[in-house]
């Protein structure tokens, strides 16, 4: 008996039966499963709980009791103007920070495939290191870099002493340029790889046939790499839309007068600060919904495009 059918008296080989065929992948995937369901199933229970109830410092203190709400924090939610202020400039700045990150990243993944080997391994450990630098440290430099008094761009630029993060749209606009710096790493080097993957004729053919470089991108790349562009665009969806240390360090916790909240930095801020933590637990219930609606659709997509393939 083989994981791939069994062998008869006559020496033949018999295909699997149609359930162990089916059963076979989620043996191999049941220890990862065993693994994340008790990291993630007892928190998510947690934050639906608490949600559901007027959690504030008194209930936490012990000096009041539980009082169980059902769906009144979510009411006061969608009640609440600030919120769908906060959602719309949320989805809006995690659209412009995924757009941006996948046009900088394929951009450098295709001037990956034209540059020398030297070039190639230098432009690949900025990139590296890019990547590996921790949130808190990457915007402790943009913030030096854009710094009104001592940082060199305003220099460069000789904008003189103008602070980015006053304003609303630069501010969102600075931490966009270190979300991009942080994350087009990831697209270059899976982008990169997928090109590798293309066979060397398709590509010569395309340029023998007078296409340019974009027309080749766009009409024999983009579509060789789908899968992978699908993987890639999901995935910054997914960071991009609960970013929190960037603009709570670049932004000093959201902004003047909050003008630059997103959902991770309002919940924390309803959480912690305004000690609901009931209220803000129902912020989070309402990201991982969005963020599940958001992941349905990656793994329709990839089913689609394995059905395709």
């Amino acid at each position: 008996m083989t994981a791939h059918g069994r062998m008869t008296a006559h020496g033949r080989m018999t295909a699997p039966r149609p359930w162990r065929r089916r059963s076979t992948p989620w043996l191999y995937l049941a220890p990862a499963l065993v693994v994340l369901g008790g990291l993630l199933v007892h928190p998510i229970y947690q934050l639906g709980l608490i949600s559901l109830f007027q959690y504030t410092q008194a209930q936490v203190s012990g000096g009041e009791p539980t009082t169980f709400q059902g769906l009144g924090n979510y009411t006061e939610l969608f009640a609440d103007d600030q919120f769908w202020q906060v959602l719309l400039a949320t989805v809006v700045f995690a659209a412009a920070c995924v757009v941006s990150t996948l046009a900088v990243g394929c951009a450098l993944a295709v001037l990956l495939t034209r540059v020398r080997a030297v070039p190639r391994l230098a432009l690949m450990l900025a990139a590296l290191g890019a990547w590996a630098t921790p949130a808190v440290t990457g915007s402790t430099v943009w913030l030096f870099l854009f710094d009104p008094d001592f940082g060199p761009v305003n220099r460069v630029l000789g904008i003189g002493d103008h602070s980015w993060t006053y304003g609303r749209f630069s501010a969102f606009f600075l931490v966009l340029l270190e979300v991009v710096w942080c994350s087009f790493p990831f697209v270059m080097v899976t982008v990169y790889a997928g090109i590798r993957a293309v066979p060397a004729e398709v590509l010569e053919a395309a340029a023998l046939d007078g296409a340019s470089q974009w027309r080749i991108w766009r009409s024999v790349l983009a579509p060789m790499l789908r899968p992978i562009l699908v993987v890639v665009t999901i995935q910054s969806v997914i960071w991009d839309f609960k970013v929190f240390t960037q603009i709570y360090v670049m932004t000093n916790g959201g902004g003047i007068a909050g003008q630059n909240l997103v959902l991770n930095v309002y919940a924390y801020q309803k959480a912690f600060a305004s000690s609901q933590y009931g209220l803000g637990s129902a912020i989070g219930v309402v990201m991982l919904l969005i963020l599940l609606a958001v992941t349905l659709v990656y793994l329709r997509l990839l089913r689609r495009q394995g059905a395709q393939l």
